[in-house]
């Protein structure tokens, strides 16, 4: 059984559509990135799984058809770190982790026991431990996206929905933060589902890509599959070469066009 189904899918802002005929399944523990040039429908895509976005067609995940969750059983199923969060200032680490424990709560009821130990473990996982008690506008930009990371962790979901994770990172951060994210795929058994800008990174970690443009889906499959140099520059209008590391992991590179 595959852990998301996206079945024709048409995201869709009323009558405008976004995202066309999307049709992708990710399997259990899985982990496949959405790229694509600006205005592709990346983002809308993710919001459709969500549920934030109007979408025609079938989301299934495990089987289960999304749209017959109510909004606290699609919480519980599926966590999602838009790209621009929300930070209040003056929440700390902890107050912040723990909106992700809103969806197992009972409407007015306080956090348990249980809710915040699982905060806790989860700040520990991202060493983030030291911080619990920091407030949000003192973390330093690695440290707000790895909050962010611990609010979706701490929803405890099946499904991971993360948009542009890695927005403002250095490069040693965005490694940092996607090796994190892959390490805890792979001991929790989560499926993970990204939009990422930088294609190289998609390439070194997704096992699966979407290539989107203009709302259609115009490649998927494997990163070498997907990144080719024609795909990239047919629809990203980019020169660039597909080179590979000495581990044999692709790397994009822009090629500055030569002269005539």
């Amino acid at each position: 059984m595959t852990a998301l189904d996206l079945r024709d899918v048409r995201a869709r802002y009323g009558a405008r559509v976004v995202a066309d005929h999307v049709s992708v399944s990710v399997e259990p523990g899985g982990w496949l990135a959405v790229i694509g040039p600006n205005g592709a429908g990346k983002s809308s895509l993710l919001k459709a799984v969500v549920g934030v976005v109007d979408h025609d067609g079938d989301i299934l995940l495990d089987g289960v058809s999304l749209s017959s969750l109510t909004h606290r059983q699609r919480a519980r199923a599926v966590a999602y770190a838009p790209q621009t969060p929300q930070l209040p200032d003056r929440l700390t680490v902890t107050d912040y982790a723990l909106l992700g424990r809103t969806p197992h709560l009972s409407p007015l009821a306080r956090e348990r026991r249980q809710d915040l130990a699982v905060v806790s473990t989860v700040l520990d996982r991202l060493d983030l431990g030291d911080l619990a008690n920091r407030a949000l506008q003192t973390l330093s930009g690695g440290e707000r996206q790895r909050a962010v990371l611990a609010r979706v962790l701490a929803q405890e979901s099946g499904l991971l929905l993360l948009d542009e994770p890695t927005t403002g990172l250095d490069i040693g951060h965005a490694q940092a933060l996607l090796d994190l994210v892959d390490r805890l795929r792979r001991e929790e058994g989560a499926t993970v589902v990204t939009t990422l800008h930088d294609l190289t990174l998609s390439a070194q970690y997704a096992s699966q890509l979407l290539l989107l443009d203009n709302g259609k889906v115009v490649a998927q499959g494997t990163p070498a599959e997907v990144l080719t140099r024609g795909n990239i520059e047919r629809h990203y209008s980019a020169t660039v070469e597909i080179l590979h590391t000495t581990h044999g992991d692709i790397v994009v590179a822009p090629a500055r066009p030569q002269p005539h």
